[in-house]
């Protein structure tokens, strides 16, 4: 059964994005692997912004351990792509996002998927508990897996 587009207002927070000349693949669109770097911006930046990641500092760090991508429209350069993001499933120590790409206004996502996040030591890279700070930011963008 293929998946069916998200919509925008199944995600919590959205971050703009312009597409670079660079993204176009041989095929005169942006290649697969750069909607990863976009899934991976949005979430960080998220972080970032909200004061609960310090990519130099911070004594827990997330690493990806699963990903995911559904591809339903084509997008290219020029074009600007808002990421929209959210959490299904907030665990002690990993977390499932999903993010959707919209091109320009549209309503539809022209792709979208996952990536789980397990917080581990910087140092010992055993998992560890999310920070209550960062938790607390998590679950503002909270919504029922679906």
């Amino acid at each position: 059964m293929r998946p069916q587009a998200k919509s925008r207002s199944d995600f919590k927070y959205f971050h703009a994005i312009t597409t670079r000349w660079m993204d176009n693949d041989a095929y005169g669109h942006v290649n697969n692997v750069v909607y990863y770097s976009w899934f991976d911006t949005v979430v960080n930046q998220f972080l970032i912004v909200n004061n609960v990641l310090d990519i130099e500092r911070s004594p827990v760090i997330g690493l990806v351990i699963e990903t995911q991508c559904n591809y339903f429209a084509s997008v290219a350069f020029p074009e600007r792509v808002t990421a929209g993001l959210r959490v299904t499933k907030l665990g002690k120590s990993s977390v499932r996002y999903e993010v959707g790409i919209f091109r320009g206004g549209e309503e539809n996502a022209s792709a979208q998927g996952h990536f789980v996040h397990v917080y581990v030591d910087r140092d010992s890279r055993k998992p560890g508990a999310i920070p209550d700070d960062m938790r607390s930011l998590l679950q503002t963008i909270e919504v029922p897996q679906s």
